[in-house]
């Protein structure tokens, strides 16, 4: 769940060259902003390639498809190297040093836990789990289990019933594949995302950096908590006030802590991190908010990542915390 408001000005003078273009895609939807150079057009046939690829990585990387090449490999009892795409390898391998960067917070393999929390591909149950299953579903977990092999493409897992989960990575790789497809037309200016996760370059139609709001995250409400200047950069955003469920007064979101098997605590409300590539973000600003707000913080210091942590103090209230590499884009607060 990654939310990111993209500020546009309300002056129509001069004409605003953007070219819009939106569509559905992983559950969501998708949306490029282009802003081409004077004399420059958009290809005619831009947005029919973008779904077409968007197309491919959903039948590659979903779990709600029960027919995806992740799906294929997840109902596969064979542990033994199973041929994949490079694209699934690459995504996959990502997972993986992501989740040794994380120390264990980031899991590709958690989906067991998601789904018995109700967070999956299955029907939704708002329901706490019983101790018991939670731990039969944790001996499920377990990415050092799990392997990728660049050359030839192929993937290996120890464990036959291991279940692999890339919901915190297919937007943002879907993304950065937009992006590199823009690229290919020569539009310099553009700004891509998919439910949230976004990657900008250049400038908007008014010729100034893009501007980004970090949401507040507050549940059923819609307002800004800061605003940055991304530049050519990637942001995500991980947050546990959109998608959760509550049981005796007590919140469950949908961002699973591996190492227990219990939703994160909802002391962190939120982490956004900026980076060059919106695969890695997207996956970075999970397991900061999986690692909570201490050893996430203590992780986005060590790495030297730009990240914004918001947590939720004793009365209700929101506190900012960031790290220095994340200063420089954030602009002056509002009066």
């Amino acid at each position: 769940m990654l939310v990111g408001l993209v500020l546009t000005a309300c002056d129509s003078t001069p004409p605003d060259p953007t070219v819009r273009l939106t569509g559905a895609t992983m559950g969501t939807s998708y949306e490029l902003k282009l802003v081409p150079a004077p004399g420059q057009t958009v290809p005619a046939d831009l947005q029919a390639r973008v779904e077409a690829m968007l197309t491919l990585v959903n039948r590659q990387m979903s779990t709600y498809d029960p027919d995806s090449e992740l799906s294929r490999f997840n109902k596969n009892p064979s542990t033994d190297w199973i041929a994949v795409s490079p694209e699934l390898q690459q995504v996959v391998a990502e997972g993986l040093r992501i989740g040794e960067l994380s120390g264990g917070a980031f899991d590709i393999t958690v989906g067991p836990l998601v789904n018995l929390w109700g967070f999956g591909p299955e029907p939704r149950r708002d329901e706490v789990p019983s101790t018991a299953a939670i731990a039969q579903a944790r001996e499920r977990v377990g990415d050092w289990r799990l392997h990728a092999r660049a050359e030839p493409p192929a993937l290996k897992k120890d464990r036959a019933d291991l279940y692999v989960d890339l919901s915190a990575m297919a937007k943002g790789y879907g993304v950065d594949r937009m992006a590199a497809l823009i690229d290919t037309t020569g539009v310099g200016n553009y700004l891509a995302s998919i439910g949230g996760e976004i990657r900008a370059r250049g400038r908007n139609g008014r010729g100034e950096p893009w501007t980004i709001a970090i949401e507040k995250p507050e549940a059923g409400q819609r307002s800004v908590e800061r605003l940055i200047r991304l530049g050519d950069h990637t942001v995500s955003t991980s947050g546990n006030y959109r998608n959760f469920f509550e049981q005796n007064g007590q919140r469950y979101s949908h961002v699973i802590n591996p190492r227990t098997g219990w939703p994160v605590p909802h002391t962190l409300a939120s982490v956004t991190v900026i980076g060059d590539r919106s695969m890695v973000a997207d996956a970075t600003a999970t397991a900061l908010l999986a690692a909570g707000p201490e050893l996430g913080f203590q992780l986005a210091s060590e790495h030297h990542l730009a990240a914004f942590f918001v947590l939720i103090e004793s009365d209700g209230g929101f506190k900012e915390r960031f790290t220095p590499e994340f200063e420089p884009y954030l602009l002056p607060q509002q009066p």
